[in-house]
């Protein structure tokens, strides 16, 4: 594929972030993805492999630090010199009641994503600045950015930043012809959330189209973001809910 698109991927062993690499390698990208654990990139690595399409190769380890950061890009580089897509994936849900909430858990929240974010997205930057077309960068944020929900205060101000991040930076990045956006997906059905056997049924009910998100939803609209069809939109979030923000109704209710 000469002419296919670089993405980089972090927080892509799994669930969101696994499906939007398949996608995005689907319509004509070369990956390189990231999972902190070592068995999660490898079987990411193996099943996207399958697909015969572009090439992968994977990462592991703490997307939010500086080696790794550089370890992602310079495998962009080396392999394809360019990077043309970032999907700043990663991050962590530390739930706990505000007043009990601990120093620690709230450090670890902000440390991986938002400055995991950060630091990858300037990185990435960097990059793409020399580049005659510029990129496409996609942050993660959550509905929990948008609405109110219990044990997740932390989280959800990570997420609120993230989404300020990305309509701050259109002024640094638009003029290198680099374009940022922000997705928000709500309850969405990964391996993680189906842990809970009444998660689905749950969430059902909440929302108004009836099911929560599957992946495919997700990365569907991820990929949009990331292409050429979206390359007048810069500095916005896209909310993936199936309408839940419109009527916020809690689980805890």
């Amino acid at each position: 594929m000469k002419n296919s698109k670089v993405a980089v991927i972090t927080g892509a062993g799994q669930g969101i972030g696994l499906e939007i690499a398949r996608k995005l390698l689907d319509t004509g990208s070369h990956i390189i993805l990231n999972d902190l654990e070592t068995s999660l990139t490898e079987e990411a690595v193996a099943s996207l492999s399958r697909m015969g399409k572009g090439s992968v190769l994977g990462c592991s380890g703490d997307s939010a630090s500086d080696e790794v950061i550089s370890e992602l890009l310079d495998l962009a580089m080396k392999h394809f010199g360019r990077v043309d897509q970032v999907v700043a994936n990663a991050g962590i849900t530390l739930f706990g009641n505000f007043l009990d909430y601990s120093r620690s858990d709230f450090m670890e929240v902000t440390r991986v994503n938002q400055a995991g974010t950060f630091f990858l997205t300037q990185a990435a930057a960097r990059i793409m600045k020399d580049q005659e077309n510029g990129g496409a960068i996609l942050l993660t944020s959550s509905v929990t950015a948008h609405q109110s929900h219990e044990n997740l205060a932390a989280y959800a101000m990570s997420k609120a930043a993230i989404e300020m991040l990305a309509k701050n930076l259109v002024l640094e990045l638009a003029p290198f012809g680099i374009r940022i956006n922000t997705i928000a997906p709500g309850a969405t059905l990964t391996e993680r959330t189906t842990s809970d056997p009444a998660y689905a049924s749950t969430w059902s009910k909440l929302t108004p189209l009836g099911r929560p998100a599957n992946t495919t939803d997700i990365a569907e609209a991820a990929a949009f973001l990331l292409s050429d069809a979206a390359r007048h939109i810069t500095g916005q979030t896209l909310i993936v809910d199936g309408g839940w923000t419109s009527i916020s109704p809690s689980p805890y209710a």
